[in-house]
């Protein structure tokens, strides 16, 4: 057996898995800014989503609060009601109506409250439904950089299991950024929990 030749072999052999491994890192690459556009979309809606939610929540506030304040007008007018033997008839009249008016001005404030409330709870459904498709661009950035730092590894010490190891973190790691692009449920939720 020559030595040259066997040498030649080794860096043929070495060469042949550096191809591979610069195939395998363009394509996770492009796959990764693909992902990352997508996902950077997605954190947008999100904080618009939150932002919208957090503004319906002070509506519903406000309502209350006019709500209540419309209930403590009328029990005052209801009151003066009691006091009404003394009142003109046209006072009297004037206090009633006044008194009708603050009651349906309260349930004005209850049905529109009850409105924004359904408003506010569906853009914070909105928002998780966002946050599951951004978990998944980020167990995807996550795994695929995995497999790049693993892929630079197999480059330096050209063990091909770590190559094939890599693979495994690059599929799972696809898998993740398809499942966001694509829409898809799927959604590790415990091990999130253990990330965030």
């Amino acid at each position: 057996m020559d030595p040259v030749e066997t040498a030649q072999d080794a860096r043929d052999k070495h060469d042949g898995l550096n191809t591979w491994i610069a195939i395998v890192v363009a394509l996770l690459a492009t796959f990764m800014g693909i992902s990352k556009v997508k996902d950077d979309n997605i954190v947008q809606a999100m904080l618009q989503s939150k932002s919208d939610s957090v503004d319906r929540w002070g509506q519903y506030q406000a309502k209350s609060t006019r709500e209540y304040l419309a209930g403590i007008r009328v029990d005052e007018l209801k009151l003066r009601q009691a006091d009404a033997a003394e009142l003109s008839p046209a006072r009297a009249k004037a206090l009633q109506d006044s008194l009708v008016h603050w009651q349906a001005e309260g349930r004005r404030y209850e049905r529109e409250k009850a409105d924004v409330r359904k408003q506010a709870e569906d853009l914070e459904a909105q928002y998780d439904a966002l946050n599951v498709h951004d978990d998944q661009f980020d167990l995807s950035d996550a795994l695929l950089s995995v497999a790049v730092a693993l892929l630079a590894v197999t480059a330096l010490t050209r063990k091909k299991q770590l190559f094939f190891v890599a693979l495994v973190f690059s599929f799972f790691g696809l898998l993740m950024g398809l499942a966001g692009l694509v829409g898809w449920g799927l959604h590790p939720g415990a091990l999130m929990r253990l990330l965030s």
